[in-house]
C-alpha cells in the first residue's frame, strides 16, 4: 500500500474532516461520523479511492 495522498491534500482532509465532525457534534447527528473518512485517510496517507485511478498527489514518487 503506497501513501498516494500529499501534504496540501491531507491538509485539506484533516480540515474538512474536523469541520464535518463538529458540524455533527454541534447538530448532535451521527452523519457528523462520515468526517472520520477523511482524517482516517489523512493520518494514514493512502486514500482507496485514488488507488484503482492510479492517481497520487504526492510531489516525489518513489
Amino acid at each position: 500500500m503506497n501513501k498516494n495522498i500529499g501534504s496540501a491534500d491531507r491538509l485539506l482532509r484533516i480540515i474538512l474532516g474536523v469541520i464535518i465532525l463538529a458540524a455533527g457534534f454541534y447538530f448532535r447527528s451521527y452523519w457528523g461520523a462520515i468526517g472520520l473518512i477523511p482524517l482516517l485517510t489523512a493520518l494514514i496517507g493512502w486514500c482507496p479511492i485514488y488507488a484503482p485511478f492510479r492517481i497520487s498527489t504526492r510531489k516525489n514518487e518513489a
